[in-house]
């Protein structure tokens, strides 16, 4: 078999690696910088594996709906999870905007302390996707960078906050 196209996002911030991870794991930081430019409604966040994030996307009168499950959580040096669109319901559904998006994306969040910064990576890559997601997330790679890349730098603000404080 292939490889499976994998996004990867890398990002150096300037605050201890405790913090980020903190951003990654309260509902409420992660609320404010998740899903920019959307109001982002967290209806769970159990970061334990087997754990569930169920996140509500509520843009205007509609609403996008996500649901996590965490497979491995090493606190604070990896999140690994598997990430789906799902109906109202929370039950695994395409998405309606992109039929062809893969239903379940392998999630690989890691966290190094370098100095009292953090390096963080993340890998996004299709999950038992059918040949037509696997083209579809292939197609969309250099776009994704646009809607994680906004997301960052809220998180990046909110750290700056939270390191204030």
């Amino acid at each position: 078999m292939s490889q499976l196209p994998t996004y990867v996002l890398e990002r150096t911030f300037d605050a201890p690696r405790t913090l980020v991870w903190r951003a990654w794991t309260d509902p409420r930081l992660l609320a404010r910088w998740y899903g920019p430019k959307v109001e982002t409604v967290i209806h769970k966040l159990d970061v334990t594996p087997g754990g569930l994030w169920l996140n509500e996307m509520k843009m205007g009168e509609n609403s996008s709906y996500q649901r996590t499950k965490f497979a491995e959580v090493q606190e604070p040096e990896k999140l690994v999870c598997l990430m789906s669109n799902t109906d109202a319901d929370w039950n695994i559904a395409s998405n309606p905007m992109m039929p062809d998006w893969p239903k379940t994306l392998l999630t690989v969040v890691t966290f190094k302390e370098v100095a009292n910064q953090t390096e963080m990576r993340l890998e996004w890559t299709p999950h038992e996707a059918s040949p037509a997601e696997i083209a579809c997330f292939e197609n969309a790679m250099e776009n994704l960078g646009k809607g994680w890349g906004a997301g960052m730098e809220l998180l990046e603000k909110l750290l700056v906050e939270l390191a204030a404080a």
